[in-house]
């Protein structure tokens, strides 16, 4: 792999621009990539993770970033199909009152991934856009990503990320999200 690539991908998410939600719909591009999540010093507290000058989460967008980012992590009604979200609500359970559902309603799987009941979806999505930004980095043609950004997730080790952590993943993220799975799998129709 090309460390001066890897050295590229790191300073693009850790120290580019960072654009809040809105922001990047006009200047991230629709192209693959990675992403790096930030919050702000109020978003560091309630989640009590990270630092303000490191980010919180690094992705990649195999097809595009916009999708990726902002229509699928940024938006209401995708917390079942987004990691990040799913991550956060764990975290923010009990600030935003959030209650997990399965992703599904008419056919509950009991997956351990699930979605919010829609006005705690709407609060998530609000808390996100008020104190998170997005820096990212575009690959370049005939880049592997997968292999970039395990190099990257390395080298910044960002605190909400699981996959790919080995046993820096964070024990309470992952107990937090157990809580959430097990809340959506004992869910019935009020």
């Amino acid at each position: 792999m090309d460390e001066a690539m890897v050295c590229a991908a790191v300073a693009a998410l850790a120290d580019g621009p960072r654009y809040t939600a809105k922001e990047a719909l006009e200047v991230v591009p629709n192209e693959a990539g990675l992403y790096a999540v930030h919050g702000d010093l109020l978003a560091i507290g309630e989640l009590a993770a990270g630092a303000a000058d490191h980010p919180l989460y690094v992705g990649k967008a195999e097809r595009s970033l916009v999708g990726r980012d902002l229509r699928t992590h940024f938006a209401t009604g995708k917390t079942g199909s987004s990691t990040l979200r799913r991550t956060l609500s764990a975290l923010l359970r009990e600030p935003l009152e959030l209650r997990a559902v399965p992703r599904n309603l008419a056919r509950p799987d009991g997956s351990a991934n699930y979605s919010l009941e829609s006005s705690g979806d709407e609060r998530l999505t609000e808390w996100m856009h008020a104190r998170l930004r997005l820096s990212v980095w575009v690959r370049p043609d005939g880049v592997v990503l997968d292999e970039v950004e395990t190099a990257v997730l390395n080298a910044l080790r960002p605190p909400l990320n699981l996959a790919k952590m080995g046993s820096l993943g964070d024990r309470r993220v992952k107990a937090a999200r157990a809580a959430m799975a097990e809340e959506a799998r004992a869910w019935r129709e009020a």
